[in-house]
């Protein structure tokens, strides 16, 4: 499952990340990285970008990105 399959106030552990250069840079500097738990805040009204939130911080990111970043989604 990858972290634009998740819905509104669901959250997933990430597992893997498959982006390369400054983008996987930028958001390993910002916490997403591989067993950060992050949570799906919401969407843009046209579908893109995505809002989510990890280690107390909102990321925005687009849905081409988030498709590559790889989750184990947090049942509770």
């Amino acid at each position: 499952m990858n972290l634009s399959n998740l819905k509104k106030n669901e959250s997933g552990v990430i597992s893997a990340i498959r982006l390369s250069g400054s983008i996987k840079r930028r958001l390993s500097d910002m916490g997403m990285t591989p067993g950060a738990t992050v949570k799906m805040l919401r969407l843009a009204p046209l579908g893109d970008p995505v809002e989510f939130r990890v280690l107390n911080c909102n990321i925005g990111i687009r849905k081409k990105d988030a498709e590559k970043i790889f989750i184990h989604k947090v049942v509770k």
